[in-house]
């Protein structure tokens, strides 16, 4: 697990300087800070996200992705994701191409289904390993739920600032509908000191569902702006989260809210050194919403 103290990001590298969104002004309806966050949804897409109360347990769903990536990988690969298109489960390291020449990735990680936490001890799409069952009650449902309020009130205020019925977005994201939503630990291991160029551990790409919660401590995501053909880094803030949209939330927007491409790669300067660790909360629609493209 990331130690407490981390070598400092490097400030000799391009940063994007996304907007800082107070979750404790957005909870209270402040207009200005509504409409803060709406111009960092349909310009880039991504934000940072401060005061947002999930520090606790975003550290303890650190602890347990620790405990869990930690068991020997034969015990891991018994809860492996499945071929039915569902990805819950756990993803082991190269197991993904990241680009068209076949690259495999740099990371494993375990995605844990919102509709299994919330009906626990019932089960919904699957089991998971007894590290995940043991802080099932005290540490990952406290996650889910704490980032589904979170990510329900962003909804309401694009639902808003649309000019939707009341409620529709949130109604599309039903809590009593199974989902794709879902928690996601990610490991990535350090960079060899002998690799000279820069493998990219999670190719480019858009989140495909609504909106992403994401908490990392080391540098290595990485934003590709409209018209640019620079990626830029998205520097890790202490007690900040990265929010972005997905393409779900763009398509219902009708192209009005952005889903961005991003990346992630070894992080830089003294970072790389280091295992680089995440915790994100993807919020996705019902699966019986259709996506009119």
């Amino acid at each position: 697990m990331p130690g407490l103290t981390l070598p400092p990001f490097p400030d000799d590298v391009p940063t994007h300087p996304l907007l800082v969104i107070d979750y404790a002004q957005l909870r209270v309806g402040d207009e200005q800070e509504m409409n803060r966050l709406w111009q960092a949804a349909t310009e880039l897409g991504f934000w940072y996200l401060k005061n947002h109360g999930a520090d606790a347990e975003v550290g303890d769903m650190f602890d347990m992705g620790t405990e869990t990536m930690d068991l020997p990988l034969q015990e891991k690969l018994k809860f492996e994701q499945g071929d039915n298109g569902v990805s819950f489960g756990y993803k082991a390291l190269g197991a993904m191409a990241t680009d068209e020449h076949g690259t495999l990735d740099a990371v494993e990680f375990l995605n844990i289904a919102k509709d299994d936490v919330l009906a626990w001890p019932g089960r919904v799409h699957r089991t998971y390993p007894e590290t995940v069952n043991n802080r099932m009650e005290s540490t990952i449902k406290p996650f889910v739920r704490k980032s589904l309020e979170i990510n329900h009130t962003v909804l309401e205020v694009f639902n808003a600032k649309l000019g939707l019925p009341q409620g529709a977005l949130l109604n599309l994201h039903s809590l009593e509908e199974p989902s794709g939503s879902e928690a996601r630990c990610i490991k990535s291991p350090p960079k060899p000191r002998w690799m000279a160029e820069q493998k990219t551990a999670i190719g480019a790409h858009t989140d495909f569902g609504s909106l992403s919660f994401l908490h990392n401590r080391l540098g290595g995501l990485q934003v590709l702006p409209p018209g640019s053909d620079q990626w830029y880094y998205i520097k890790p803030l202490p007690g900040l989260a990265v929010c972005n949209v997905g393409d779900a939330l763009a398509i219902f927007s009708g192209g009005i809210l952005r889903s961005n491409v991003h990346r992630v790669v070894p992080p830089p300067g003294a970072q790389s050194g280091l295992e680089r660790w995440s915790v994100v909360y993807f919020t996705r629609p019902g699966t019986s919403i259709v996506l009119h493209i």
